[in-house]
Formats: structure tokens, sequence, C-alpha cells
């Protein structure tokens, strides 16, 4: 079988992590268990460039399962987990090419390698695997029927091709279904991201100052959770309605001029490029901590630290300290790259379970629906997303109300005033 992994042996500790991570997500094993009885995506060539993860190990598996021929590469080139990458081809026959710390002729040889599978249908997760395909491969674009994304990046970029009138065929943003961007983006971030600035640096964020750049629903989250750990938060924002709403929340909020000087902990979470640059980095505090939870390494401006830097080491995994002229040091978490799968296991799989719910489902409903859908960017049909809110309250054993005869009268009609 064809597939890239770092060891092969390593396939047993990922059996064990993938089934711990199955148990909080049951949302998704009930997907599976239809998807094995209907085999509703037979025939269908899958091209997925995702994190591989222990979460994303049962999104593939389900989406076998269901028929698919699926092929998956990383979507980031330190958010593998080795492991997990091995069991999936050891134990499932999924030809999986991803390595924890891939450099970038590698990461694109991967993408390569699932696209040579001529996909019916993709996933992606930062829309590398789409751009690749349009930039490399067009002529397989006859062939697929549509495509998922599920980052707030990945969907920015295919609007953005739409609006050009390049995209190939349709996509389905899952990142804009409710029931993923709601509880994964904001408690799956806000959790993981603090997670990975922990283990990477074992620093106490209790006192702290905690600068968070961006206030979507993923700054939202990391804000939260900094606070809730008892750090006093700023926030730095473009958008007046996300400031004000900022405030709102109990956060201070100043431009990234004044908040560097002032802050222990620095992560963006924009979804921009140079948002930390060479200004803030020289105005900086010794001993600044620095983190990006955004999906591309662009949010910080890398390469400029590098250029202002006097000397540089690594010192400690996924920390790297750059000592300027005016010797102050300043330390870098998991090459500026995604800080919550760089330097820890991405979000919970509780939160995961719907995301990749949104995943199976959106595949099954391009491989019924493709003829009817244009060359655009689609939302998640709402019933998709009502059904896996309904799900995921029958499984925490949570029931709701409905509405009698009466109130659904009165909801749909306009004589009924005071």
């Amino acid at each position: 079988m064809d597939y890239h992994v770092k060891d092969i042996k390593l396939a047993e500790v990922g059996k064990n992590r993938v089934e711990w991570a199955g148990k909080s997500m049951p949302v998704l094993k009930s997907i599976m268990d239809r998807f094995s009885k209907e085999k509703p995506l037979k025939g269908i060539s899958l091209g997925a460039c995702l994190h591989v993860t222990t979460e994303t190990a049962m999104l593939a598996i389900t989406l076998k399962q269901g028929g698919a021929n699926v092929r998956l590469c990383a979507s980031n080139p330190l958010s593998t987990q080795d492991d997990v990458a091995a069991y999936l081809a050891r134990d499932h026959g999924i030809p999986v090419f991803a390595i924890k710390g891939e450099d970038n002729d590698t990461y694109y040889s991967h993408i390569d390698s699932v696209l040579a599978g001529e996909p019916d249908i993709t996933m992606d997760d930062g829309a590398d695997l789409v751009s690749t395909l349009h930039r490399k491969r067009t002529d397989l674009l006859p062939k697929v029927l549509g495509g998922t994304e599920e980052t707030t990046t990945g969907v920015i970029r295919l609007k953005a091709m739409a609006a050009d009138n390049v995209l190939g065929y349709p996509i389905i943003a899952v990142n804009d279904a409710k029931t993923k961007h709601f509880f994964d983006n904001r408690y799956g971030t806000g959790q993981s991201t603090i997670d990975g600035i922990i283990r990477a640096t074992n620093r106490l964020i209790a006192g702290s100052t905690f600068v968070v750049s961006g206030y979507g629903w993923c700054g939202k989250g990391l804000a939260k959770r900094a606070q809730g750990m008892g750090a006093n938060v700023i926030v730095t924002e473009i958008d007046p309605l996300a400031a004000l709403e900022a405030t709102m929340d109990g956060f201070r909020v100043m431009p990234m001029a004044e908040a560097a000087s002032i802050g222990d902990f620095f992560c963006t979470v924009t979804g921009d490029r140079s948002v930390l640059r060479k200004e803030h980095f020289l105005h900086m505090k010794d001993g600044a901590i620095v983190a990006n939870s955004g999906h591309f390494d662009i949010e910080i401006d890398v390469m400029a630290l590098k250029e202002i830097a006097q000397s540089t080491r690594k010192i400690r995994p996924f920390v790297d300290e750059y000592t300027l002229g005016n010797g102050r040091s300043i330390y870098l978490l998991a090459d500026g790259r995604l800080v919550n799968l760089g330097a820890a296991e991405g979000h919970p799989s509780a939160v995961m379970d719907m995301s990749f719910a949104n995943q199976a489902l959106s595949a099954e409903f391009i491989k019924v629906h493709s003829k009817d859908l244009e060359k655009r960017v689609y939302n998640v049909p709402e019933d998709i997303d009502k059904e896996i809110a309904r799900l995921k309250l029958a499984s925490l054993g949570i029931r709701i109300d409905e509405l009698t005869p009466e109130q659904e009268e009165y909801l749909t009609s306009w004589n009924m005033g005071t």
C-alpha cells in the first residue's frame, strides 16, 4: 500500500489514542454506524488534507466505512501525530502521507500524493489541497464533484477564488456551520491554544498580561480561557464592532503598538499576515512569549524577528529564543505555526465530534446533490446543522422543549398583536 509515515511501528500507540478520542465522539460514531450499513460514499475517491490527529482518524475511518476510497495528507507540517498516521495506514489500509516536522517540499509532495488518487471530493483544512489542484492538476477539475473546507482562513481563500471566477467546483464551508464555529473555534481553539502554550513553556498564566490579537470566534474563546486562568487580557482588533464587543465583554482594547510593551504572552488568531512585526518586537519586554493559533505561519513576521536578533537558540522543544540587540529575549513558540497543534494535541475530541460530523454529512450531501450545485462556496445545509446539534444533545442526555400547535401558529401569523 502507498503511504509515507514516520514509523509504521508506532501504530499500536496510535490505535489506543484513537480509541480514547472515539469515546468522546458519539455523534460521529452514530454516523459511522449508519455509513457502514448504507455505504453512501461507495465508489467515491476522497482526497483529504487535514490535521492528522486522533479525531481526524475517526473521520477518516467513518468515510471509509461509508464506502469512500480515502487518501489523507497533513494540512500543516507540525500538526501530524505520527502514531495516528501509522495506525490509519496499518490497521485501516488508508494511504496516509504525513510526518510531523516535514519540510515544505515534503509537505507539497504529500499533497501531490493525495491528488494522485484523482479525488471526486476534496476535504480541506486551509485550502492548500484545493489551491494546489487548481494550480498543478487542472486536468482533474472536471472529475471533482465538490469539496469541503473547515477553516476560516480556507473559506476566505475559496471565496476569493469564487469572486475571481476561478473556483472549479462547489465547496461547502464546514467552518461556517453553527455546530462548527460556535463550538470548535470558540471552545476548542480556546482550550487547545492555552494547552499548547502551557505545554511548550510551563509558565504561569495567572497574573500575567495576555494579548489576544483578533476577536473572532477563536479570539473570543482564547480570551475567555486566558481570563479564566487569571490573566489580565488585552484584545487588539481592526474591526470596530469586534473591538466594541471585546470591550463589553470586559477586556481592555488597544492597538498592538501600545500592547507590545505591556504583554507577557502574545497570541495571534486573525487569519491575516504580519500581525506581529518588527516595530512590535522592538518594544516587547524581556522574556515576552509569542505564539500563533491561526492556520498559517504568516501572522507573526518571523523573518523580521530573525533579522533583528543577535542570536537564536532552541531553549526547549517548540521554544526558540531570539535575543535582540537591546539585550532583551523574545520566545517564539512552534516556529510561529499554530501552537495548539504544534506544541499540543489540538482540539478536544468532544468538539471535533461536531466538526467532523459536519464533514461526513457534507461529503454525503455533495455525493447526492453535486449536479445541482454551482461553482461557489455554500453554507452547510441548515437541516444538517440542526441534526448534528440534536444528536449532540441526545448524547449528553439533554432534552429540550417543542413548540405547541398554538405557538407554531403564533410564529407564522401577523394579525395577533397586543
